[in-house]
C-alpha cells in the first residue's frame, strides 16, 4: 500500500459545551473528501489528539471508517508513552483504520536506541502500515535520516511524515509525505508521495492540483504562501480552526490549553480567506 496523495489532519469538532461532535465530525469528512482529499488523518496533533480520550479517538476512528468509502484512513496512535501507543494503535487497528501515525515520543525526550524501540514495540502491535511522524519543533527530538533508513527495516514502517525543514529526502523504504504545508511542492520534486497537510480543509483542490498537474506545481505553492503563512500565525491548529468557523464549516471551539485567536490574529486569518475567496463560499 502506498501511502501518498492529499491526506488531511482534520480537525475535531467539538460541541457548545466542548464535548465530542460525532456528527459535525462526519460531516466534515463527507465535506473533506468531496473537495480533493484523498484520505484523512483522524486524532492527530492538528485534532487536537493530546486532549482527547482514548474512547473519543476510538469514536472517531469509528465514524472515519464509516465516512470514507474506499479513502484511506489513518489513525493518529502514538504518544510519549510506548505501552499507550501499542494500546492505541490495537484498538485502531480493531476498528479497521488503514494505517497508523505514529509521532516521535514528546516530553521525554528518548534517544536513538529509545526510538528505535518504541517504533519497534508500537510497529509490533499492527500488521498496518505504519507511519512515523518526525516533528521536532514539537517533539525536541529530531529522527536523523540515517535513523529512518534504520528504522525503514521494520517490516510495517511505511512511510515518514517529515515536519523538519532541513535535510528533507528520500528514505529507502519509506514513502516521503510533507509534513508542513509549504514543504508540499518540494516534496513531491524530489518523488515523495504527497503530504499530511493542514490547508486542504480549505484549498483540497487547489493542493491536489500540486501532484495532478506538476508543471504548475510552483506557480500553486506561490499562490497559497499567504493563506499557509495565515495558518501559521499561531499556534496550529487555532488558526485552521478559527478559519473553518469563518467560512461556515460546523467545527466549534477549542480545548485549553489552546485558546482562539486574538482579533490581531483573526484579521491576518481573514484576510487571507479573503484574498482568496473563501469567505464568499460561505
Amino acid at each position: 500500500m502506498t501511502l501518498g496523495g492529499i491526506l488531511t489532519a482534520m480537525v475535531t469538532p467539538f460541541d457548545a459545551d466542548g464535548g465530542l461532535d460525532e456528527e459535525g465530525a462526519a460531516l466534515l469528512m463527507r465535506e473533506l473528501l468531496a473537495s480533493g482529499s484523498d484520505g484523512l488523518v483522524v486524532a492527530g496533533s492538528t485534532g487536537e489528539a493530546a486532549t482527547l480520550t482514548d474512547a473519543e479517538k476510538a469514536r472517531l476512528w469509528e465514524i472515519a471508517v464509516e465516512e470514507s468509502g474506499d479513502a484511506p484512513v489513518i489513525a493518529g496512535t502514538g504518544t510519549y508513552d510506548t505501552r499507550h501507543s501499542a494500546e492505541l494503535t490495537e484498538r485502531a487497528t480493531e476498528i479497521g483504520v488503514d494505517a497508523v501515525l505514529v509521532v516521535t515520543p514528546y516530553y521525554v525526550k528518548p534517544n536513538r536506541r529509545g526510538l528505535k524501540a518504541h517504533f519497534e514495540a508500537v510497529a509490533a502491535a499492527t500488521d498496518l502500515p505504519v507511519v512515523l511522524y518526525n516533528i521536532p519543533s514539537r517533539c525536541v527530538v529530531d529522527m536523523p535520516n540515517d535513523l529512518l533508513a534504520e528504522l525503514a527495516r521494520i517490516e510495517n514502517v511505511a512511510a515518514v511524515k517529515q515536519a523538519r525543514y532541513e535535510d528533507i529526502r528520500p528514505i529507502d523504504g519509506l514513502d516521503l509525505l510533507a509534513g508542513n504545508d509549504d514543504t508540499l511542492a518540494q516534496v513531491l520534486d524530489m518523488g515523495g508521495t504527497g503530504g499530511i497537510l493542514v490547508a486542504s480543509q480549505l484549498v483540497g483542490r487547489e493542493m491536489r492540483r500540486m501532484i495532478d498537474e506538476p508543471e504548475s506545481r510552483a506557480e500553486i505553492q506561490a499562490g497559497l504562501k499567504d493563506l499557509y503563512e495565515a495558518l501559521t500565525v499561531t499556534t496550529n491548529p487555532i488558526p485552521v480552526k478559527a478559519a473553518l468557523r469563518m467560512t461556515g464549516h460546523r467545527v466549534g471551539g477549542l480545548r485549553l490549553p489552546l485558546v482562539d485567536p486574538s482579533d490581531e490574529e483573526e484579521a491576518v486569518i481573514r484576510a487571507a480567506l479573503e484574498r482568496h475567496g473563501l469567505l464568499a463560499r460561505v
